[in-house]
């Protein structure tokens, strides 16, 4: 099969770009869905955050004010994790898809107790002392969600007051929240996992948008390039040789009247051109003289 040097070019130029455009696709993608899974990271961090400033509020300014009202009556929120959990719970209404949940083994409110699945997110921080903090991707009904777990580790004697023994506890508390639950807890136990989800897929759809759109813009840059390169091989490169071809033919049947070929310019075809012009110079000057 014959092929014209304009289509032999478009083959490799087509190639080319096909293999440039898997690759870029390729890349693109994975870039863009790890910037959608950091972004998503951030913002379950940045609750983490918000939920550990809450808690550290209550303790450090709330309980403090309401140290004598405490020793005649157990308010619950004095407690800097049902601070903190009040305060996530009320800030996520607006995000149904956000959650927010300090899971534990044997809690005291029955709100806080562990499915499932986050006992064994409980069981693996309890295997794994040195671990600070789990990330991880979970599908469920309402889709696929990245979570972040850190463990809840009893490390302020002070919190064995209440959830030591029934006894100990006081006796407001156990009114409120009997005496079966949330107790038996020791120093340095880890007893739940602090838990905030995040949804996913609105941030992967919005990176797979975002591919769409940059490799159509690709596409669309290919196109005018294709048209301009070919613009200029058909310019520059094949009507000249064309030319060139169609004058030694003529030359090459006996004809001595060929016009010489327009070869101005410095470029790689005018040069040929001139050595055309000589070589055909030479050859019409030599016919004559076989003719004479």
């Amino acid at each position: 099969m014959k092929l014209s040097l304009a289509v032999k070019f478009n083959v490799v130029f087509l190639a080319v770009f096909i293999v440039g455009f898997i690759a870029t696709s390729l890349s693109t993608h994975y870039m863009l869905q790890q910037s959608a899974r950091r972004e998503t990271l951030e913002t379950a961090r940045m609750l983490m955050r918000s939920a550990s400033a809450a808690s550290t509020y209550t303790a450090e300014q709330i309980v403090p004010l309401l140290e004598n009202r405490l020793k005649f009556q157990f308010l619950p929120q004095s407690v800097p994790d049902f601070a903190a959990i009040s305060h996530l719970q009320e800030l996520l209404k607006s995000y149904p898809d956000y959650a927010y949940k300090e899971a534990t083994l044997n809690p005291t409110n029955p709100r806080d107790l562990a499915n499932d699945w986050e006992k064994t997110l409980i069981s693996t921080l309890r295997s794994q002392p040195q671990t600070d903090e789990m990330v991880g991707e979970r599908a469920d009904d309402k889709g696929t969600s990245l979570y972040i777990a850190r463990p809840i580790q009893i490390k302020d004697a002070a919190c064995l007051a209440c959830h030591s023994t029934p006894d100990a506890a006081p006796k407001t508390m156990v009114d409120i929240y009997g005496a079966v639950n949330g107790f038996g807890w020791k120093l340095n136990d880890t007893i739940g996992a602090q838990l905030v989800s995040v949804p996913l897929d609105l941030p992967m759809q919005r990176a797979t948008s975002l591919l769409h759109s940059y490799m159509l813009s690709m596409l669309g840059i290919f196109a005018v390039l294709f048209v301009a390169l070919n613009v200029a091989v058909h310019l520059f490169v094949t009507r000249r040789l064309r030319q060139m071809s169609a004058l030694a033919d003529r030359v090459s049947l006996g004809e001595t009247d060929v016009p010489p070929m327009d070869v101005s310019g410095s470029d790689e075809l005018a040069r040929l051109g001139q050595s055309f012009g000589r070589m055909r110079t030479s050859l019409v000057s030599a016919m004559k003289m076989l003719e004479e």
